[in-house]
């Protein structure tokens, strides 16, 4: 056999890929590490309160003691954007952005999500400020206070109950009048006094004053008083990076994974938001889990 760059190739460096490293090294594994974004989804929040250990610190300084934790078990990354992923003769080709190409006997892949957007005038600009793609994350910041949730499927709506529990008013702003949600869901939503229905209708813009977000403006033209938005109205899987590979997926697109976190593939791994273990429910305390299993069944594989 051509010999290989690394035992294993990590792609991704979120709540999920730090972590790996450092399990990846303590087994001795020749691992590396390539990402292009730190933090991922982690990135978009306002700040972390729900994660052991941590009553409260920003996104950036959860990642950066990740990284440092990492770095200290004497695992390698470089900063490039992985192209694609194939399998020659038993092994992995991982190509970058910088033209290299590296070789493994092991690939785990946590690439994270793509949230849909709205598309809406100052969404992008106050991402993290007023703007938030999981209330999970971000609704106890704004206990007491009046939001709009934007979105009709079964995360939209799960969501949106989890805010009326803690929220003054939640606007949950929908572009049909039907829902692809559960139907239990949706009658138990209907039931929350202090959840408001603005059904067909669209963001078309969020408005804030010096200091605060003011209020969401529709399509309409018609204006919602709020603090904070929320948005669930889809999610991607990043996963075009091995798409050659004709990995088993899932009718959302995530990678189907087995209890030991290998996918379709045989030494193809994959953790994180693009499998379809944990539930789907994508907090950090959860990715970081999937990781760790991922690379102890590397380390398995690898002993075999």
């Amino acid at each position: 056999m051509e010999n290989l760059d690394y035992d294993l190739i990590i792609i991704g460096a979120g709540s999920a890929g730090y972590p790996a490293w450092m399990y990846a090294s303590r087994y001795e594994l020749k691992n590396l590490i390539i990402w292009a974004q730190p933090g991922w989804a982690l990135a978009t929040s306002h700040k972390v309160e729900n994660y052991p250990g941590v009553i409260s610190a920003p996104w950036k300084e959860i990642m950066d003691n990740f990284k440092d934790h990492a770095i200290a078990s004497w695992s390698e990354i470089i900063n490039e954007m992985v192209t694609e992923v194939t399998k020659h003769e038993g092994h992995f080709h991982v190509k970058t952005s910088a033209w290299k190409e590296l070789k493994a006997k092991y690939v785990i892949v946590a690439t994270g999500n793509n949230y849909r957007k709205l598309w809406a005038k100052w969404e992008a600009e106050f991402l993290g400020k007023w703007v938030s793609y999981c209330a999970t994350c971000d609704g106890m910041f704004f206990k007491w206070r009046d939001i709009v949730m934007v979105g009709g499927w079964n995360t939209a709506i799960t969501e949106a109950l989890y805010l009326a529990d803690i929220c003054n008013k939640v606007y949950l702003v929908h572009r049909k009048d039907t829902f692809r949600a559960e139907n239990s869901w949706v009658e138990k939503m209907k039931s929350k006094e202090n959840i408001e229905l603005v059904l067909k209708e669209e963001v078309e813009e969020i408005t804030w004053d010096a200091l605060w977000m003011t209020w969401v403006t529709l399509k309409s033209g018609k204006e919602l008083k709020a603090d904070w938005i929320f948005v669930a109205v889809w999610t991607i899987p990043n996963v075009s990076v091995v798409d050659s590979l004709n990995l088993e997926k899932d009718e959302e697109g995530c990678l189907v994974v087995d209890a030991r976190q290998e996918t379709s593939l045989p030494g193809l791994y994959a953790a994180w938001d693009v499998t379809t273990n944990s539930n789907k429910f994508r907090q950090t305390i959860m990715s970081a889990a999937e990781w760790c299993l991922a690379v102890n069944s590397v380390h398995e594989d690898h002993l075999r």
